[in-house]
């Protein structure tokens, strides 16, 4: 049996892809029906909600993800991608329905992992360069595995945001909470 290093794992694309497959399917499972005091609960002032936070991952898969994989493997690679407007979803999101955008996630996150699994990577399109508004040359290696982080560190935001729902109410057990913690 094979012994991940996982501190020094290499990228391993249908790994990654896995991951994201399942995404749409935890938020489904974890969301749907709760009522909207789970789903609309925030930090404070100018945070995310669940609800916005999933408007947040629709727009990465229209605007992001695959946009700027497909710029990678363009000839136009040499030209910046288009930057990524971070908060698109308090627009595009209104007047929507948890369900609806749990809906949308699910079509929109499946299309872009048949669209993946079209490009049938290997390990010279993954060294492909990109350039990105902020960070410089990036490689659609990196691009890909900060998908995947991309949806773990919202999936653990979502996490400490319902969490914190409940900060005072668990009393003294918050200092072994540590998703509670500061």
């Amino acid at each position: 049996m094979r012994r991940l290093n996982l501190l020094n794992d290499d990228f391993v694309l249908g790994e990654a892809m896995e991951l994201l497959r399942r995404t749409p399917l935890i938020l489904r499972a974890w969301l749907s029906g709760l009522p909207e005091g789970w789903t609309t609960a925030t930090e404070g002032p100018e945070t995310w909600s669940p609800f916005d936070v999933l408007g947040h991952l629709i727009h990465g898969e229209r605007t992001d993800w695959i946009p700027r994989a497909k710029h990678i493997l363009s000839e136009e690679s040499h030209t910046p991608f288009e930057p990524f407007d971070r908060f698109a979803q308090l627009r595009e999101s209104e007047g929507k329905s948890l369900e609806k955008l749990l809906d949308d996630f699910e079509t929109v996150r499946l299309k872009n992992i048949e669209e993946l699994s079209a490009f049938q990577l290997g390990a010279v399109e993954l060294e492909m360069r990109g350039i990105h508004p902020a960070f410089g040359t990036v490689t659609l290696r990196q691009l890909l595995a900060t998908w995947v982080a991309h949806d773990l560190s919202h999936l653990s935001q979502i996490s400490r945001v319902m969490a914190k729902r409940y900060k005072e109410e668990v009393g003294p057990w918050k200092k072994y909470l540590r998703v509670l913690q500061p």
